[in-house]
């Protein structure tokens, strides 16, 4: 089990440092039993004035807010080390110090980084000029309420309503519908 120092100490080290710091690899379930336990004492209600239980109550507060500030910088240098790896072609730099979820951002983030290179080299050299043109879209429909989104050019769309029909981007549809949250109806 995780201690509340140990959290802080991870924090710190991540603060001061550019590299990815090595952290446990259970770190996150550490982290979720830790905070259950620190939420059951927090909200005993045998004497709300007592010490212990505001002291409790003040950690877990503390400890949210600190795994989110550690979460966040490990994202923001996961993001600088998938930039430099796209430029240079070095990937393997502070690899082994990524939780499995981060690893997994990671190579997300590198193969949509080649792809939009690709992408850019092809229009640069004139050829896919009709199929930016052309995007596909596919007639959806809605099954549940879905809250409001961004596309893959960063425009919002939504919230739309369960049974609301729209003609989105192939790539969004396809999402929605593995998600269960819509449905196809119709091919454009």
């Amino acid at each position: 089990m995780i201690t509340y120092n140990e959290l802080y100490d991870a924090l710190r080290k991540e603060r001061y440092s550019e590299q990815l710091q090595p952290i446990p690899k259970n770190f996150i379930k550490d982290i979720s039993a830790y905070l259950r336990d620190k939420k059951e004492i927090a909200e005993k209600k045998d004497d709300d004035f007592s010490d212990t239980i505001l002291k409790t109550k003040k950690q877990y507060e503390n400890s949210i807010a600190i795994f989110k500030e550690l979460i966040l910088r490990r994202k923001k240098k996961l993001l600088d080390l998938a930039f430099v790896a796209a430029e240079t072609g070095i990937s393997k730099r502070d690899f082994e110090n990524m939780l499995s979820v981060e690893k997994e951002a990671f190579e997300a983030i590198m193969k949509a980084l080649e792809k939009a290179d690709k992408r850019t080299s092809e229009l640069l050299k004139g050829s896919g000029e009709e199929e930016e043109l052309k995007h596909k879209n596919k007639m959806i429909v809605f099954v549940d309420d879905t809250e409001e989104f961004l596309d893959l050019e960063g425009n919002r769309l939504g919230p739309f309503k369960k049974g609301d029909v729209a003609n989105i981007a192939e790539e969004i549809a396809n999402i929605l519908i593995v998600d269960k949250k819509a449905e196809n109806i119709g091919e454009e």
